[in-house]
Formats: structure tokens, sequence, C-alpha cells
């Protein structure tokens, strides 16, 4: 994969200029308060995944409109004390897959709760998470969903999801409430991003490669979808371009980024035709907690893979401390 983005050093010198609606902050307390999820709580059933080391259940959390988002606790077996817990949410298009899958973080030591993405589930890992509102005229996909409004916008819906996982994740006797990190790759990088910004208090995030940062430049430079469905709306809707980019800033999470506190380790590749790292360094610049990046030079949107996955460990090891069975 050719170098298709600025350098690194070019990437590490801009700041872009990201508009941000005034009512930003207003307009996400107002989502969170009047879309506050059932009052009967998540759920956690025992599922049977086969394994001897790692504890599966399956949950569902009231979300967005208290509809219901599914996703898994992995614990390890047999913990006895609150554990600090990864809470990850996922990449375009995958579901939260099967019960035995993703158990890098629960045989580390950690609790983790993997959230499933509503409507997506076609791409390596099935879903089990409806999305019920209604669609018109969106490219397939799911980023021009609602694009006319705010209101009505898919990650509005989305990110108020992911609130709910991080508090249903501090409901559970196994987790410590005080050390939850949120991490994701690409769509679930640009998701934890979010978060970061409207849930106070969390230990610490671990963004990957992240989506949804700085739209405008990803839809104008990225090759390759996601980014690219803003472009094939506006090619058919060249009159929208304001109140498409005016609907995307209250869901970019380079501007959310900007509310957040906690520890944050980043990964950016700079071969990445999919997140333009330009795009990822947008967020990492606004990002206003202390921070740390590893830069993959000739990677493209596969990130660091396992030599990254190594630096988080290390990382969550000085932050959480030892894990109960050290």
């Amino acid at each position: 994969m050719p170098l298709t983005d600025l350098s690194f050093a070019e990437a590490l010198a801009l700041r872009p200029e990201l508009p941000e609606p005034a009512d930003l902050d207003a307009f996400w307390a107002r989502t969170l308060r009047e879309t506050a999820g059932s009052p009967d709580g998540p759920s956690f059933t025992r599922t049977d995944n086969g394994l001897v080391h790692v504890t599966t259940y399956d949950v569902t959390v009231p979300g967005f409109a208290g509809q219901p988002v599914r996703g898994w606790l992995h614990l390890p077996a047999g913990t006895v004390e609150p554990l600090g817990c990864v809470v990850e949410f996922l990449g375009y298009g995958r579901g939260r897959g099967l019960p035995h899958e993703q158990l890098l973080w629960s045989t580390a030591g950690y609790a983790h709760l993997v959230m499933d993405t509503r409507g997506q589930g076609w791409s390596t890992a099935g879903g089990d998470t409806p999305d019920p509102c209604a669609v018109v005229g969106a490219v397939p996909g799911f980023v021009t969903r609602g694009i006319e409004s705010p209101e009505d916008h898919y990650y509005r819906r989305l990110f108020t999801d992911a609130v709910r996982c991080v508090e249903a994740a501090r409901s559970h006797p196994a987790v410590d409430p005080d050390r939850i990190v949120v991490t994701g790759i690409s769509q679930g990088g640009g998701i934890s991003l979010a978060v970061a910004g409207l849930v106070p208090g969390l230990a610490g995030v671990m963004p990957d490669v992240p989506f949804l940062c700085d739209f405008r430049r990803g839809a104008r430079i990225a090759p390759s979808p996601p980014y690219t469905e803003i472009a094939e709306y506006l090619k058919l809707h060249r009159d929208r371009t304001e109140t498409v980019f005016t609907t995307l800033s209250y869901f970019d999470a380079a501007l959310l980024a900007k509310r957040a506190t906690a520890p944050a380790l980043f990964s950016i590749a700079m071969m990445d035709d999919i997140c333009p790292p330009s795009t990822c360094f947008a967020a990492y610049h606004q990002y206003a907690g202390p921070k740390d990046v590893r830069v993959y030079e000739f990677n493209g949107h596969e990130g660091g893979g396992g030599h990254h996955q190594r630096a988080q460990l290390a990382w969550l090891r000085e932050l959480f401390g030892a894990t109960p069975s050290d």
C-alpha cells in the first residue's frame, strides 16, 4: 500500500480547524437524558462458551430509547474480586460474533465487555442487534443514515448505546467501576473517543486507527470506504454539502475528544487508505487528556496488529497494576 496521505512530519504538524456546533454539549446532554435506558437495567445470562478458563455472559443493555443492545461479558474463570474492565466497540460491519471469540483481554486477567453494533454484523462476525429506525435515501452503509439532521443520524443511536454499555459494565459486581478502559479499532476507535468525551471517570482509552474523525477531510481524500459514502451521497445531493457536514460535526470523534480527560494510547498507520492518518492525527491533537501514540509507518488499516496488542497489554498493566492471577 503506497503512502496516500501526508507524511508523518506533515500529519504531526497539521492542526485542522474543525467547526464545532455551538450546542454540541447541550445536544449530547439532552440526548443522553432523553434516551435513558429501561429502568430494568442490563441483564447478564451465563452462556456455555465451551471454554475452561473464561466465563461468558450473554448481555442485553437498554440502549438508545431503551432499545435492546446485545453483547458479551467475558471474565477470567474463578474471578473473586472486582476487576479492571475493557469495554470494546467494533469495527465497521462487525457484530459481536460467537461467545468463544475475542478472548485476549479476559485471558490477560481483565473483565471484557464486547458491545454488539446495531444493524451491523455482516463482516467477519455476525450481529444480534437490529436498528429499528427507518432509513430513507442513504448510501449503502451507515455514515449517511439520517444525514439530514443530528436528531436522526445513525451515530446518535450508536454513541448512546456505547455510553449505556459502559454504565452496564460498571454495574456488574465483577467489575471495578473506577477501572474502565474503552477501546476499539476503526469505527470502534472512533466510538471509544466519543465515549471518552461523554462519560466521566474513565480510567483509560485505547483508540486504534480511529474512524469518524474530521469527516470533511476523510470524505475528500479517503480512497476506500466508509468515508467515501459521504462523497457518494454528495455527488447526488450537491446542494446539501453544508447540511451534511453540519450534521456530522455532532458525531466527529475528534471534537468529542476535546472533552476527554482519561489517559489515552492511540495507534495510527501511515499507509491507511480507509482512515487516512491525517484524520486520526486530528483526533490525537484534539484529545484533551494525557496521551501517547504508536505510529506504524508501513502499515495499512490493520494497524500494528499483534505488535500493538502487546503495547496495549503493557500499557494496561501499568494503568491497572497487577492482575489477580499475578
